[in-house]
Parts: structure tokens; sequence; C-alpha cells
């Protein structure tokens, strides 16, 4: 069993050996410029996204959810986050345009950097991994279907929150005090 551990590991090393950190960079620039930050996705890519929202939220940006009941309209100077790992799905580009309509910047997160929805964003982060678009043949991942994809999603998630604290120079004494105490 460990090997499938250690399997699972090394799939996730090959995609972060092969991510462009330069498209990183960029992204974690347009964080920091956005007034506002809406996040979106869906299925397990929206669980990951959701994790990202509230570390930003941690490090005290207005961040919030599309969907949710708090989300405030998106303008000039705000940024939608999406992800569309393996290229598209109907809601991120319906909401890419509403966005862009509004005067928003979009970025989105995906494996597929030619798909549609990279077609339509102002920014792009290209994740080299293995979604359901691509998940048969003889070099697919250890883990199921998009896992891959949405693993590597976490970690690049939080190394970005990590970036972006040293960035906009919040302490982590400062995140803490911005984590919810009603749980």
């Amino acid at each position: 069993m460990t090997s499938l551990y250690h399997r699972a590991l090394d799939d996730l090393a090959r995609v972060f050996s092969r991510l462009d950190e330069t498209a990183v960079d960029r992204a974690v620039e347009a964080i920091a410029a956005a007034e506002r930050i809406a996040l979106y996705g869906v299925g397990r890519e929206g669980l990951q996204i959701k994790g990202f929202a509230m570390r930003l939220f941690h490090l005290g940006r207005q961040a919030a959810m599309v969907g949710d009941m708090t989300t405030p309209p998106v303008g000039p100077g705000d940024l939608l986050i999406v992800s569309a790992g393996p290229g598209e799905f109907s809601t991120v580009l319906a909401l890419m345009g509403v966005a862009k309509e509004a005067g928003a910047k979009t970025l989105v997160v995906t494996a597929q950097p030619d798909g549609e929805a990279a077609k339509r964003a102002d920014f792009v982060l290209p994740v080299p991994a293995q979604t359901m678009a691509d998940d048969t043949g003889p070099a697919t991942s250890v883990l199921p279907m998009g896992s891959l994809y949405e693993g590597a999603q976490y970690i690049l998630f939080e190394v970005m929150i990590l970036k972006l604290r040293d960035r906009l120079g919040v302490t982590p004494d400062a995140m803490r005090a911005n984590h919810t105490n009603l749980e």
C-alpha cells in the first residue's frame, strides 16, 4: 500500500516540476492588485477553490465564493478566479462573461491552457496535471480521474497564499486573527 502513496506523491512532484512559476507570480500579482475577489469552481475543483477563498479572507482580502448570499457584485478593479481543469464548464464561461461585461478581470486556473475558458481569460494559470479530460492511456496518474489536478490545486493555492502573505506584508498572527471563532 505504501507504494500507492509514493506513486501519488511522485505524480504530484512531476506536476510541480513542470509548473510555470512566472504564471504563478502573474496570478499572485493579479490577486494582490484586486479590490474584491470572487471565486468559482465546480465539483472537487470547487472544494479546492473554496479553501483558497478562505485563505484569501485570512489574508484580509475581500474574497467571496460565487453563489454565496453575501458575494458582492464585481466590477472594475475586481477579479473573478475560476477553475476549469478540463478547459471549460458552461457555468464558468457564463460567469466569466458576466464579470467581463461588468469590467472585472478574470483569472482561469486550468490544466488545459488552450481551452475555451483560457482563451477568454485575462490571466491564465496552467496546472500541468491530469483531469477527467485526459485520464486514460498509459501515462495516467495512479490517482483517479481529476484527483491529480485537484491535489495539485491544494498545494498550489497554499503556496500562492505564502507568496501573497509576503507580497502584502501580512503576518501569520494577522492571518490567525481573521480566522473565525465560531467553530
